[in-house]
């Protein structure tokens, strides 16, 4: 009986051993990690000419995890140093601003770590020539956890400025990117006071985009002879202002007004309902400005992104005339683009 107790004790020890190794064998091949994500920042649809910032919010999410390693007490509140930096992007610069691009046409915009949107809270790296932080932190969590995940909000911004003719491609909504893959490091280290830089090195990768439209915005005057007689020409002029985004062709037409007839336009006296005869062209004395039916001419025009003044002249030729009077028309002008 007792030589059996014996065995059974040595037994049950090379087990523990053999278990004891087994948790140093498992912790050895266990390491302590830090992983880091970042949402798009996609600004949607954005016009030129809106003469206002555009703004959109991202999500930079760090998750570390760590060994659970027996019997060390000092790990019991685990920390991980981190530091996530950012380069300009694909589309170059130094960083303020950074570029959205479409073939050789780009869009300036910036990322930052806090809502004020300031130069001081560009987000930035190791290496910055501007003087951009990265995104830093300790990250303490429970060792029994293994792990801890934060999350930052970061703020994207067009400003008003930077959309001052940016163009489409042709008369498409045309769509701005810039990738970061490979200008993304996440940097990290564990262990109280130590740096980020003590460590390990991982890349990250997400995209800014933007979808510029295209777009016009058009604004009318009165073409108005003033007082006179039909004896003789009467001539005046008046602009119509245009603003479109840049790259982008559009006419503009004339409708015929209350003759039905673009080509032979004519103003009413509205208590006797005598008309008077007279025209419009894009140039003096030039072709009846119109829709393009009966011989009259449109006008057509490419965008700059800035408003462009485009000039109506008016002509009441030389005919009979009839009773003195207030004679008007109503014009509509159709902008296409």
């Amino acid at each position: 009986m007792i030589m059996q107790t014996v065995r059974r004790g040595r037994f049950l020890g090379s087990v523990l051993a053999a278990l004891a190794l087994w948790l140093l064998a498992a912790s050895a091949a266990r390491a302590d990690t830090c992983t880091v994500t970042m949402t798009d920042i996609d600004f949607g649809q954005v016009s030129p000419l809106a003469a206002r910032d555009y703004t959109v919010q991202g999500t930079l999410t760090v998750n570390c995890t760590w060994t659970l390693l027996v019997g060390q007490s000092a790990l019991l509140l685990p920390a991980a140093n981190v530091c996530v930096n950012l380069g300009p992007g694909s589309g170059g610069g130094t960083g303020d601003p950074r570029y959205m691009t479409n073939g050789g046409r780009r869009l300036g915009f910036n990322l930052y770590t806090n809502s004020a949107m300031t130069a001081a809270s560009i987000w930035g790296g190791a290496g910055s020539t501007i003087g951009a932080q990265p995104v830093t932190g300790t990250m303490v969590g429970l060792l029994s956890l293994g792990g801890v995940t934060q999350s930052t909000t970061i703020y994207g911004r067009i400003p008003a400025s930077a959309l001052s003719g940016v163009g489409t491609a042709g008369n498409a909504d045309t769509v701005y990117t810039n990738s970061f893959a490979g200008h993304g490091t996440l940097q990290y280290s564990f262990g109280a006071g130590k740096s980020c830089t003590a460590g390990s090195t991982v890349p990250f990768s997400f995209q800014a985009r933007a979808t510029v439209v295209n777009n016009c915005v058009i604004g009318t005057s009165n073409l108005t002879f003033g007082t006179g007689s039909p004896l003789s020409d009467m001539r005046t002029s008046a602009p119509l202002s245009v603003a479109c985004t840049a790259n982008s062709a559009y006419q503009l037409s004339l409708n015929g007004g209350q003759s039905g007839n673009p080509a032979a336009r004519t103003m009413t006296n509205s208590l006797t309902g005598e008309k008077l005869n007279y025209r419009i062209s894009a140039t003096p004395d030039g072709p009846a400005w119109g829709d393009g039916s009966g011989g009259t001419s449109v006008y057509s025009g490419t965008g700059s992104g800035a408003t462009q003044s485009v000039m109506m002249y008016g002509l009441v030729p030389k005919q009979t005339a009839p009773t003195p009077g207030d004679y008007r028309d109503t014009v509509t002008v159709l902008l296409t683009f």
